[in-house]
């Protein structure tokens, strides 16, 4: 083999281990992308699973605050509820504070005559005290 036939040879050995070379990395990039691709549509999956599994929390706690919703009473409800007590009660209110206000009248009234009646058993005493002195 002459030595340009060598050279020859040489370059042919070279062009075809970059080709080589070059499908190789074709290959693997083939590979990778092929990789990524099932990735993103696991991931894609994996993220619908996700979203739906959040929706259906959601809808579970919309359904309980739902229903329990009529469980409370309202501000609206307790006022009127509070308001018809005070109704219902009033006349006893009223009853006790007449009879209180009598009791302490009648007290007060007693008060008097028994100070009146002091006053006049005092100067009853002292005019019996005088006449006896004279």
């Amino acid at each position: 083999m002459t030595p340009k036939d060598r050279i020859r040879q040489l370059e042919r050995d070279l062009w075809n281990e970059r080709d080589r070379r070059y499908s190789e990395v074709q290959a693997e990039k083939d590979k990778a992308l092929q990789i990524k691709q099932t990735a993103d549509s696991e991931a894609l999956g994996l993220a619908r699973q996700n979203i739906a599994a959040e929706f259906e929390k959601a809808n579970r706690l919309r359904e309980q605050i739902s229903s329990e919703r009529g469980d409370y009473a309202t501000k609206k409800d307790l006022s009127a509820a509070v308001d018809k007590i005070g109704e219902t009660i009033r006349p006893l209110t009223d009853y006790v504070s007449a009879q209180q206000g009598k009791t302490s009248g009648a007290t007060a009234t007693q008060v008097v005559f028994f100070s009146i009646g002091g006053l006049l058993l005092a100067a009853l005493s002292v005019a019996v005290a005088l006449y006896l002195k004279h």
